[in-house]
């Protein structure tokens, strides 16, 4: 069996493809050492070199004969000043800086704004940060022409440098027009999960699903104060989330985003949908092969909440060290779902569902697993509707998701736990459990002897069905015998 058929953990890792990690060899690698889903960073990168990486994974994908999953990251609209005269100038704290809509280089006193619109919107005492926060302003007039701030914090500013607005929901779209030339792109290419940068309510979510048509799932990017405000919503609305902690850091306090992290983690697993804990995981393994035991113990903690992905950035995209970065992270979340206190830690935030026929057949397939000897869980999917509800149960036992479409498989992907196989159609439940008995014993999760849970919708083919489980032999000649439990 080729090495990364089966990964020996439950928690995804999802990595972004760059200079780095662009050629075939290297994004075998990576997969081999345990990547389950490629982010394609649409912030860098033109078209064409958008599409060789995507080449190259689906060519990998193919090498290995399982699903990977592509998530495309839009870059999202940015705030940016303009041009400085020497290309940066010095701000003093407490003196005035203003920003405005003249297109003369600025220096330390002005500098054009080109999304001057927007700022218009500002209030009287309204925080302004730039560079990543390291400036800090406040501001004091808002006219037609110029937004005047004073000067809190002060530092060195540089051409297009970033700006936040942290305290204020800001007239804007999630998708300018780069993100909708962007999304057009990715979406003919063929991905699973489209990342949608800067929202800030779920009305962002509602106008980018519109436009997408249903041709990849929406994730949607927590990195606003104003979306943390709004979660409730915009979870009801996406598909799944990313906890994008660099930005959030910046427009936050610093030390409410351990507790945030936690609560939205929380939240997501109640619903049911993935969510991925991103930024920062392991920076320093950009230029050194090994992280800091911070960074070791950031990672962990992200798994012993019950994240469905961690995620490397620059990490594997312009450092060093992608292999080891990769391996490294791996290694910590095979050691942490091991150990005792992660079952203790991940049972006792279980919440019930209140649900349907559906919820309580895979609430029941985790309950029968947890107290008898069944080895797997198999369920059988149309939509991927019934493994993302298994995998919200986080059982003690593996779950295979199989079904018959390459695109559902693909996207399951992104699910804590699944291990996701395409499967021929299906019209006959015998058949189904045949089938699961067979990629049980493939894949390793069961022998001849053991036991397997099977779970599907009867009739096959049809959304929301999942109406029967069936304990069964993991040997199919047992399944034809009639020999079941």
């Amino acid at each position: 069996m080729a090495k990364g058929l089966r990964r020996n953990r439950n928690v995804k890792i999802v990595a972004t493809l760059g200079p780095s990690s662009s050629t075939e060899e290297m994004v075998s690698r990576l997969f081999e050492e345990g990547v389950d889903v490629f982010r394609l960073n649409l912030s860098h990168g033109l078209h064409d070199e958008i599409k060789k990486r995507h080449e190259i994974i689906r060519k990998v994908e193919n090498k290995f004969r399982r699903p990977i999953c592509i998530l495309a990251d839009l870059q999202g609209p940015k705030l940016r000043c303009g041009d400085f005269k020497d290309k940066q100038a010095e701000l003093v704290t407490g003196q005035t800086f203003v920003f405005d809509k003249e297109r003369a280089l600025g220096n330390s006193k002005r500098v054009h704004l080109p999304e001057f619109e927007v700022f218009k919107s500002l209030k009287k005492d309204s925080k302004v940060l730039v560079n990543d926060g390291k400036i800090k302003l406040v501001v004091k007039e808002v006219s037609e022409n110029f937004v005047s701030t004073e000067v809190l914090v002060g530092g060195i500013i540089s051409d297009k440098k970033g700006i936040n607005v942290p305290d204020q929901l800001l007239p804007l779209s999630a998708l300018s027009k780069k993100d909708l030339s962007d999304l057009e792109f990715v979406c003919n290419l063929g991905i699973e999960w489209l990342g949608l940068s800067f929202v800030q309510r779920a009305k962002d979510i509602k106008e980018a699903k519109k436009i997408v048509r249903g041709r990849a799932a929406i994730l949607s990017k927590i990195e606003k104060p104003s979306a943390v405000d709004a979660f409730d919503e915009i979870l009801e609305e996406t598909d799944a989330v990313m906890i994008a902690r660099g930005d959030l850091g910046v427009e936050l306090p610093i030390e409410t985003l351990p507790p945030i992290q936690k609560r939205l983690v929380r939240q997501c697993r109640d619903s049911g949908k993935p969510v991925i804990v991103a930024t920062q995981m392991m920076e320093s393994m950009i230029n050194s092969p090994v992280p800091t035991r911070a960074e070791v113990s950031d990672v962990a903690q992200a798994i012993y909440e019950g994240a469905d992905a961690v995620m490397l950035s620059a990490e594997s995209a312009v450092g060093n060290y992608p292999i080891e970065a990769v391996r490294t992270m791996n290694s910590i979340a095979t050691e942490v779902e091991k150990e005792k206190t992660y079952r203790q830690l991940i049972e006792s935030s279980r919440t019930p569902l209140k649900g349907d026929v559906s919820d309580a057949i895979t609430v029941a397939a985790r309950e029968v697993a947890e107290t008898t000897n069944v080895k797997v869980i198999c369920c059988f999917t149309e939509t991927g509707t019934t493994a993302s509800l298994t995998s919200r149960e986080r059982p003690k036992v593996p779950i295979i998701a199989l079904t018959p479409k390459i695109t559902i498989a693909r996207r399951l992907t992104l699910n804590w736990g699944l291990h996701c196989i395409v499967t021929e159609e299906l019209e006959r439940f015998k058949m189904a459990v045949v089938n699961a008995a067979k990629a049980a014993r493939m894949y390793g999760f069961a022998n001849n002897d053991d036991k397997i849970i099977v779970i599907a919708g009867v009739p096959f083919n049809v959304s929301g069905t999942t109406n029967i489980l069936r304990v069964a032999p993991a040997d199919e000649k047992k399944i034809f015998e009639g020999e079941s439990t």
